[in-house]
């Protein structure tokens, strides 16, 4: 598995688990949980937030979330 922070634009990923349980509920709110498919739309230029496709709504995540997310590649 591989940390939501180290995948590449335009690559879908399933969510498998999180590292912060403060992080999780938060997350959950928004409709990113375990078992939901993810992709990646933006980077900013100095690589902080990104931009994420989840549940039919874009999302902003900095990257110190995204480290403590955990995916598994689909393509």
């Amino acid at each position: 598995m591989k940390r939501l922070s180290e995948i590449r634009i335009g690559k879908k990923v399933i969510i498998r688990s999180f590292e912060k349980d403060d992080l999780f509920i938060k997350l959950m709110e928004m409709g990113c949980v375990p078992g939901e498919m993810v992709k990646i739309e933006q980077i900013a230029p100095l690589g902080d937030p990104i931009s994420i496709s989840v549940a039919g709504y874009s999302l902003s995540l900095r990257l110190n979330e995204a480290d403590h997310i955990f995916v598994e590649e689909t393509e």
